[in-house]
């Protein structure tokens, strides 16, 4: 496994105790950018997130999405999405003890 030089970095951010949101920057730096399957792998569990919550939940979310950054911010609290981010930090974190170039931070706002 190739060691990384980036790092990937996800911060999530709870408020009394719920998930509330992330953001995602960076590359993890496992091969060449558009080649690099762990950024791959982020990416698709990230767009899944975003897009289950927006477009299947009807969240009352915002997406912003720019080079080599992401974030979600809900808006008022919703259960579903709330597992849901729940569940997505777990699946993240499971990534980072595979893949020391992705870093994970649990932030309360």
């Amino acid at each position: 496994m190739k060691r990384s030089t980036h790092n990937l970095r996800a911060v999530f951010f709870r408020k009394n105790g719920a998930l509330t949101g992330f953001e995602f920057t960076g590359h993890a730096g496992y091969g060449e950018e558009g080649s690099d399957i762990v950024c791959s792998a982020v990416t698709s569990a990230v767009s899944l997130t975003c897009n289950t919550i927006t477009d299947f939940f009807l969240a009352d979310a915002d997406v912003s999405v720019e080079e080599n950054r992401i974030v979600l911010t809900m808006n008022s609290p919703d259960v579903p999405s709330e597992e849901l981010l729940e569940a997505f930090l777990d699946h993240i974190q499971d990534i980072s003890r595979r893949y020391p170039g992705v870093k994970v931070e649990v932030k309360e706002v």
